[in-house]
């Protein structure tokens, strides 16, 4: 399912809920989904690898990032964990050196 950036228009509680029935509906249905977002959080809570890519209109990828974070995964495990804000802080510094 590609899908791109679903979530932007929301508020910040009806966003939280989608991103908690998409992690469900990733679970139960066992497909891919393709993701567009530029929210760094949602990118490393709902994926298990992020491309980032460079701006412009010929803009390739600069970084292609395996998430560690196992699945079923929640927002709060995930936020605890120490790998979350070294590549949390890795991704914000690539996209405002970019």
């Amino acid at each position: 399912m590609l899908l791109d950036e679903p979530l932007g228009a929301l508020d910040a509680l009806t966003r939280h809920e989608l991103q908690l029935q998409l992690l469900r509906l990733c679970e139960q249905q066992k497909r891919t989904f393709i993701m567009v977002t530029h929210d760094v959080d949602e990118a490393l809570l709902l994926s298990d690898r992020i491309l980032v890519m460079g701006s412009g209109p010929n803009a390739e990828i600069i970084h292609d990032i395996t998430v560690p974070f196992g699945r079923p995964r929640d927002a709060e495990t995930v936020e605890q964990d120490a790998k979350y804000h070294e590549l949390r802080s890795f991704l914000l510094g690539s996209l405002t050196s970019h």
